[in-house]
């Protein structure tokens, strides 16, 4: 017998049980739904033999892992199908991703919206056949000869990297059809019910230029069709909200062929965009923050010294000056160590809290740009604490909070990471516990629940990442907070503390936005560019009925000016009707109307975006409740 750890529950089971079995044992319901498992935090099928006391977690479709399994089987429906229906068809891989899955395929013919449908219908056949996914394993040359005689070329490619790394050269086989892979998948492909191809792109193997373009076909699948049937309609919706769409249309933003990735911001864009970094001022001075600027052009020297050359240096944009190396910063980070280092520091000067709304520049491949969401320079709204040892956890709550009330402003919920050490990394095992240790300590103590992503922090530091939830469900991660022991010691930053001698401060990276480009896509979206009042860059339009009624809507409009309320008079000669249609496509919070009767009166018919028509008021009545609602800026 072996003993089996089920969350808080040791149970003991005979030695060769697998998850699967567990799950009958305990409950058949949990049986149908299982799609993985983990054993002692490693990602498994639940056809596992398990011969050794361990803790195992069983999942779901409701958990990552179990999403995770559930859509690369899907993958592998897919590349079955495509196999089926086009033999010459050579396949790359086939992950699962976010929302879903891919498989990039080398076909010579591009695939159609009409192929698509005939997939769609060979993988359906596929899980009526419910064929068992069995994994076997083969020596490199073995496995090399097996694709050779597939002519899969790609992933003779990879079986050789692989066997360089002295890894297992593992496949899956599903009826006729055998793919590389390491798993872990569904026990057979009858277990996936409902499922959508959802577009056809094209992308370089590897994601090189240089390599061949591939095709690359996207879908999705879930246990149960009313889930898919949820899911596109939530798709459909975020057609509607596509911030891309929705900037062009309020003159926000827009992205032209001269600059592809390098947005420019419209005049209501720099609205939006100006209110958003003056509360993020305001907040910060409230709270201790001083502002810097720093250059967007640095030495590459500099760049050696932080580390990020070695990380970073295929993003960054280079450039020659004087005949010396230079480079675009790809982050503001080292900057903000060279403003460190321009006086000496008492531990009495410490935390000392800087902050910078920093332009930044990353070569992003051209396949990857979308929108505001992915571009090739945006302004992080960075901040660098530096403190002691001893104010490692006060300084992290403080930015917790900070992070918590910009969220709870703007109507987000959230939820939050915690991200350990990558392979890819510097400093040592001490620094790197002392610093995971210091983060999860503050999240615990705020009680707050947060998962483990291990390997995802940053190459000199751990990190807590928080993810904003919109009103689709949609999750961005923005918010994040990176602990570093490695960059004061690459730059030898120092304070005198209070025994005379010099000690190394340790420093904390965060943003809140995230990005302000990223951020204002996600308002966009969110809001689906109904802005809150004291957002949105047009507060009031007014509307004169009749050209007699100009020089009253003019004067209004002098008088919500001089409010400080942005309004203008759309004084063309349309009925008002039209006029009314159009504020509302342009999502303006209030429309003022003047006729015969209002400048009789001396007041103004009101209709609120949200409300509808509220009728008749003083105009100063209306300035003060608008007033009040950007003061208290009401969602």
């Amino acid at each position: 017998m072996i003993k089996i750890k089920l969350r808080d529950d040791i149970m003991e089971f005979p030695k060769g049980v697998t998850p699967g079995e567990i799950a009958k044992e305990i409950g058949g319901r949990l049986s149908r739904a299982l799609c993985a498992a983990t054993v002692d935090g490693q990602l498994k099928d639940i056809r596992t033999v398990l011969d050794k006391d361990c803790s195992v977690e069983l999942l779901t479709f409701e958990h990552e892992g179990g999403k995770h399994t559930f859509w690369h089987t899907s993958s592998h429906v897919l590349a079955h199908a495509v196999k089926r229906l086009y033999p010459s068809a050579r396949f790359a891989i086939g992950p699962a991703i976010e929302n879903g899955f891919y498989y990039d395929i080398d076909y010579d013919t591009p695939f159609t919206p009409e192929d698509l449908e005939k997939i769609e219908g060979e993988m359906k056949r596929i899980v009526k056949e419910a064929l068992p996914l069995e994994r076997f394993e083969l020596p490199a040359d073995e496995a090399v000869k097996l694709m050779e005689d597939r002519n899969e070329t790609y992933k003779i490619e990879l079986i050789k990297e692989h066997a360089r790394e002295n890894e297992p050269i593992s496949f899956y086989r599903q009826g006729d059809f055998v793919d590389l892979c390491a798993g872990p998948h569904l026990p057979d492909t009858g277990r996936i019910k409902a499922f959508k191809l959802t577009a056809c792109t094209g992308a370089y193997w590897r994601g090189d230029q240089k390599n061949k373009m591939l095709q690359r076909i996207y879908g999705t699948a879930f246990p149960k069709a009313a889930q898919l049937e949820e899911y596109l309609l939530m798709i459909e919706e975020a057609k509607k909200r596509d911030h891309r769409k929705i900037g062009r249309e309020l003159d926000l933003f827009d992205i032209y062929e001269e600059g592809p990735g390098f947005p420019f911001f419209l005049p209501n864009g720099m609205v939006l965009r100006n209110l958003l970094e003056n509360y993020w001022r305001d907040e910060h001075t409230k709270r201790g923050y001083r502002e810097i600027k720093t250059p967007i052009i640095l030495n590459e020297e500099l760049w050696h010294r932080s580390g990020h050359w070695d990380h970073y240096k295929d993003n960054m944009y280079n450039v020659k000056i004087d005949e010396g190396d230079f480079a675009i910063k790809p982050m503001n980070c080292p900057g903000g160590m060279l403003a460190y280092r321009r006086k000496l520091h008492s531990y009495r000067d410490l935390p000392e809290r800087v902050a910078e709304l920093g332009l930044v520049h990353r070569h992003e491949l051209s396949g990857a740009l979308h929108g505001l969401m992915r571009v090739r320079c945006f302004t992080q709204d960075d901040a660098h604490i530096f403190m002691t040892p001893e104010q490692i956890e006060d300084e992290i709550t403080g930015v917790i909070d900070l992070i918590d009330d910009f969220y709870k402003m703007f109507g987000f919920e959230y939820s939050v990471e915690l991200s350990t050490r990558p392979e890819d990394s510097m400093g040592s095992d001490e620094d790197w516990e002392t610093a995971i240790n210091a983060l999860k300590s503050a999240i615990e103590k705020k009680g707050m629940d947060f998962s483990i992503n291990e390997g995802d922090g940053a190459f000199y530091g751990p990190k807590i990442d928080f993810h904003l939830r919109d009103c689709l469900g949609r999750t961005w991660q923005c918010g994040t907070i990176q602990l570093d022991f490695q960059m004061p010691e690459r730059f030898d930053l120092v304070y005198t503390g209070a025994d005379g001698e010099k000690h190394r401060p340790v420093m904390i990276h965060r943003v809140v936005f995230g990005s302000i480009e990223r951020f204002i896509a996600i308002l966009t979206e969110q809001y689906a560019g109904a802005f809150p009042c004291w957002l949105a860059p047009e507060q009031v339009v007014i509307l004169p009925i009749a050209d007699r009624h100009h020089e009253r809507a003019f004067e209004l409009e002098k008088e919500l000016k001089e409010a400080g309320i942005r309004t203008r008079v759309d004084d063309r000669s349309e009925k008002v009707g039209y006029k009314i249609r159009e504020g509302q496509l342009k999502r303006i919070p209030y429309m003022l109307i003047v006729g015969d009767k209002e400048q009789r009166e001396g007041t103004v018919s009101v209709r609120s975006r949200k409300k509808g028509d509220l009728g008749s008021i003083s105009p100063l009545d209306f300035i003060e409740s608008i007033l009040d609602e950007v003061k208290t800026k009401s969602l």
